[in-house]
């Protein structure tokens, strides 16, 4: 049975953000790492959002069934051991079930974790948007995650974020932005062709603050241009989380 109600668990964190570049450790205390085993050893594969003790939120294109994995959660340098850092072991995976990989479509997971974890000032749940929510052209986002620091460059050691200002979608879908492939469930951010999210980035949240100064999870990292991780008009696309609050609601309490 569910022991925390999936809207009552999160706390809300309020806290400082600098624009672009490493935030201060525990900024993001909702970011995990997913990570595969190879060989003996735990490689970063994707992000992903901590939405309840045992619940994890991540990208449908991060999981494949060959693979064992694991979320490590608490974390700013995936290379040290940090104090009040954990992993834990993958108990359950729900891939959607409309999951479309030739079309993103619906590229949304849930992953259950082997245990509940302890909360605290580096591991917190998330706050997710009402069902239907939107968000108006150029609201102010962070993608934060272990991504590419650049196009083809190396994965970032500590957690990055950057501003990512909302594209509504009249625009994301115009014909020199993305077009037809921006579907209605999803979110566009960014485009400035200076910040983006990068490989490795997939899976994680798109973080904005309410007016209360609150953060919400809007967004699961989806794709970006094959071109380059920072083109111009073409911003990255998130999975919109409020189009797909009632389906992790439903599995959350199911499973």
């Amino acid at each position: 049975m569910l022991s925390l109600q999936l809207w009552g668990a999160c706390q809300c964190p309020r806290h400082l953000k600098s624009g672009r570049g490493v935030g201060p450790p525990n900024s993001w205390p909702w970011q995990i790492s997913l990570q595969y085993t190879k060989d003996g050893n735990w490689y970063h594969t994707c992000g992903g959002t901590l939405i309840a003790t045992n619940w994890v939120l991540t990208a449908a294109h991060c999981i494949s069934t060959s693979r064992t994995y694991r979320v490590e959660l608490g974390k700013y340098n995936l290379k040290e051991a940090e104090a009040g850092s954990i992993a834990v072991p993958a108990a359950q995976i729900i891939v959607h079930e409309k999951w479309n990989s030739l079309f993103i479509l619906n590229d949304i997971a849930l992953v259950k974790l082997q245990e509940h974890v302890a909360l605290s000032e580096s591991i917190q749940p998330a706050c997710l948007p009402t069902e239907g929510q939107l968000l108006a052209h150029n609201n102010p986002c962070y993608i934060t995650g272990w991504g590419r620091l650049y196009t083809n460059g190396p994965l970032a050691d500590n957690l990055q974020q950057a501003l990512l200002p909302v594209v509504d979608h009249a625009t994301c879908t115009l014909p020199d932005w993305w077009g037809g492939m921006v579907k209605e469930k999803m979110l566009c951010a960014g485009g400035d062709g200076e910040l983006s999210g990068c490989q490795g980035d997939s899976g994680g949240p798109l973080n904005c603050q309410r007016a209360d100064d609150a953060w919400v999870v809007h967004g699961i990292v989806s794709f970006g241009s094959g071109w380059s991780c920072n083109y111009p008009k073409k911003p990255t696309v998130f999975t919109r989380v409020s189009a797909y609050t009632d389906w992790i609601n439903t599995n959350m309490v199911n499973n």
